[in-house]
């Protein structure tokens, strides 16, 4: 029997002709275009993953998100607010540009957050407890949704520990890049009786993916 966590990262929240901002947990901004979140539905809908239930981060662009994948998918999903997957406190980069960021903390420290989870100076981030936050997530979810799938929407910042759950996260950050783009769809697996959850898929752009299978049809 398979159970399956499916973990979303929310959709775009600056145009093309803005320039981003590391947005965190005390920047409430909503989506600026919905088309990530409904590939997401047509991606899972393609791939049958439909899931029973749809957890999202209590913010504007991870709920938006959610509910645009669940329109997509056209089944009656519940959405369930959940704060254990809102996104990181920035700290003093809060609604700083990269190049602001760059300049506090060092092109190295981010390169260690991108490929290890290494948290720079000066962010309020608990690793632990975000770590903690995934195993008691996917204890509840055996416990109550053991042989099916759900699915989380959250953020960079929280999404890249999800590996954790594999029970060898410096493995996977060796052979997979952590950080997973806006829209990006990844599907953990975990078989009766395995110890540890299986990563199947990981930063998957469902765009990429619609656009294969209208050309194999076509």
């Amino acid at each position: 029997m398979t159970t399956r966590i499916i973990i979303a990262r929310h959709g775009n929240t600056f145009t093309k002709d803005q320039t981003p901002l590391r947005v965190g947990a005390r920047t409430d901004l909503p989506l600026v275009e919905t088309e990530r979140g409904t590939n997401i539905g047509k991606y899972l809908k393609m791939r049958s993953l439909i899931p029973v239930a749809v957890f999202a981060a209590p913010l504007k662009r991870t709920t938006e998100t959610a509910r645009l994948a669940i329109a997509a998918l056209d089944k009656d999903i519940p959405l369930i607010s959940d704060a254990r997957f809102t996104e990181i406190d920035y700290g003093p980069d809060e609604g700083k540009t990269e190049e602001e960021v760059i300049a506090r903390v060092g092109e190295d420290a981010l390169e260690a957050w991108n490929a290890n989870a290494i948290v720079p100076q000066g962010w309020n981030v608990s690793v632990d407890e975000i770590i903690k936050a995934w195993n008691t997530f996917a204890n509840d979810v055996e416990r109550n949704y053991k042989g099916k799938t759900v699915m989380v929407v959250s953020s960079n910042g929280i999404i890249r520990f999800a590996p954790h759950l594999t029970g060898n996260f410096q493995k996977f950050s060796e052979e997979f890049n952590i950080k997973v783009g806006t829209g990006s769809v990844c599907v953990l697996e975990k078989e009766d009786g395995d110890k540890h959850w299986t990563v199947k898929e990981w930063g998957v752009k469902p765009k990429d993916k619609l656009s294969d299978k209208l050309a194999s049809i076509a």
